[in-house]
């Protein structure tokens, strides 16, 4: 099995970091060099996932104040329509009340 280091495909970056310009569809010489790729993309969707997960902690406080400010506007507007619905029932009996009525 042929090291990734001694493979032509395989580059040193600046601070030490392994830098693969492998092509799974076409470069790739043996089948541990398959498994070895899939574990480096493996391993970069988790940092990714990492990130986002610290970017979330990070917006979690403000987004409970905005979650809070938004359920005390609701309230305020529900509270500033309740003088409506104490007129309301007082229209309907009114209307009600035409004259006519509809028993014996």
């Amino acid at each position: 099995m042929i090291q990734c280091q001694d493979c032509e495909y395989f580059q040193r970056g600046p601070g030490g970091a392994a830098l693969f310009r492998c092509d799974p569809f076409g470069t790739i010489k043996e089948p541990e060099c398959l498994v070895k790729w899939q574990l480096l993309k493996l391993e970069t969707i988790v940092r990714s996932h990492q990130a986002t997960l610290r970017m979330y902690q990070k917006f979690a406080p403000l987004q409970e104040k905005m979650l809070r400010h938004m359920e005390r506007e609701i309230d305020e507007m529900d509270e500033s329509e309740r003088w409506r619905e104490s007129f309301e029932p007082d229209d309907e009996e009114e209307n009600s009340d035409d004259g006519y009525s509809s028993g014996p």
